[in-house]
């Protein structure tokens, strides 16, 4: 079975959106292992709302916890203690793909943290980098943790305009390839899901990650 994770260099860097884009061009299902925050504006509401649902299966997460915190915080507030023995990939025939926490480094409980638990899972890591102040930093400080994971990174997306001067900088320095652009939408519903995947398609062909 063919996983793929999509992590992002921190929170509301647009993990979700590039979600459903993968899920719809591999012909994929989709799982968010933990989630935090209120479900009527959860990840797995925003994927329902975006691809397909009788062509691609939505799993539950394994914990589904309320406050918009770091899942280690949340938890503490629901009186729970993260197990990870317990958050287990479904098992399908179909690629699966997997959108990680925050960003690579969030603590599922004050001794483990996302990174540790998700390196386990033999998957192809693609990471959304969105453009702000800094993101050049975070980027390479994600990509070199990952590194040092011994994870199978995939390659990029950029979320945002076209900024060549960061996109250059972070592509040259890595060696990674450049999957796919988010550009700003003005809203978002399953045909525009269905753009992107048309149009990130072949790339993922030339690294033989879609039929």
């Amino acid at each position: 079975m063919q996983r793929i994770m999509i992590a992002g260099i921190g929170t509301n860097v647009g993990k979700t959106i590039v979600s459903a884009i993968v899920t719809t061009l591999m012909d994929g299902d989709y799982w968010k292992p933990v989630q935090s925050g209120p479900e009527n504006d959860s990840d797995v509401f925003m994927m329902k709302n975006l691809i397909n649902t009788s062509e691609h299966k939505i799993y539950d997460p394994s914990y589904n916890l309320k406050a918009p915190l770091s899942p280690h915080h949340a938890a503490r507030l629901e009186n729970i203690i993260v197990d990870p023995t317990t958050i287990i990939p479904p098992r399908t025939a179909r690629p699966l793909i997997i959108e990680s926490v925050g960003g690579v480094l969030v603590p599922l409980t004050t001794k483990l943290l996302t990174i540790d638990l998700f390196k386990s899972w033999d998957c192809k890591w693609i990471i959304v980098s969105k453009h702000y102040l800094g993101s050049i930093n975070h980027t390479l400080l994600t990509l070199e943790q990952l590194k040092r994971s011994n994870v199978d990174i995939a390659g990029l997306i950029f979320n945002g305009q076209s900024d060549s001067d960061s996109e250059d900088a972070i592509l040259e320095i890595t060696k990674l390839p450049l999957l796919g652009r988010l550009l700003p939408e003005k809203e978002l519903n399953p045909k525009i899901i269905q753009r992107y995947a048309k149009q990130w398609k072949p790339c993922f062909k030339k690294l033989n990650m879609t039929p």
